[in-house]
């Protein structure tokens, strides 16, 4: 058996019908949209759920406690970074969270929740709203120098 060689087809002749563009799906039915427009929730991504997530508890708790205002909260993905010191880790070890102390710099206390340990270890919506609020507890009573329970009375209740 005798093997060709692939050749690309020749150019069309100039002035002549060249590939077209394919504005259509095969049946016909043209390009489809998106499944939602941008203002509905269902586009919103998991991250930014996240970050609604964590501000959301921010926010809860700076009505109890008005000297939070100055403290900023932040999200990121994996804890990576080996400069960032780790103070709350799960039993595996695990960072979920970290308090960044900005009183020697001059800048703002920090303080940073880790959003794919927390995705990994909630099974719900319901469960990761409140991992979250418990980390951010946690690390505001580390701040202040109190108690979780007393910085949310709730805490730590199902």
């Amino acid at each position: 058996m005798e093997q060709q060689a692939m050749t690309p087809d020749p150019a069309p002749p100039a002035g002549g019908p060249g590939p077209r563009a394919r504005r259509r799906d095969r049946h016909g039915r043209g390009m489809r949209g998106p499944v939602a427009p941008p203002q509905v929730p269902l586009s919103v991504s998991r991250a930014e759920l996240f970050i609604d997530l964590v501000n959301d508890s921010a926010q809860r708790l700076e009505r109890r406690w008005p000297q939070l205002a100055s403290v900023e909260f932040g999200v990121l993905d994996v804890p990576g970074d080996p400069a960032l010191p780790i103070s709350l880790a799960d039993e595996d070890g695990v960072p979920l969270g970290t308090l960044l102390s900005g009183s020697r710099n001059g800048l703002p206390d920090r303080i940073v929740v880790y959003r794919r340990p927390v995705e990994i270890r909630a099974k719900g919506r319901d469960e990761r709203a409140q991992l979250v609020h418990e980390i951010i507890v946690e690390q505001v009573a580390e701040l202040l120098g109190l108690a979780p329970e007393s910085v949310d009375p709730q805490y730590g209740q199902d």
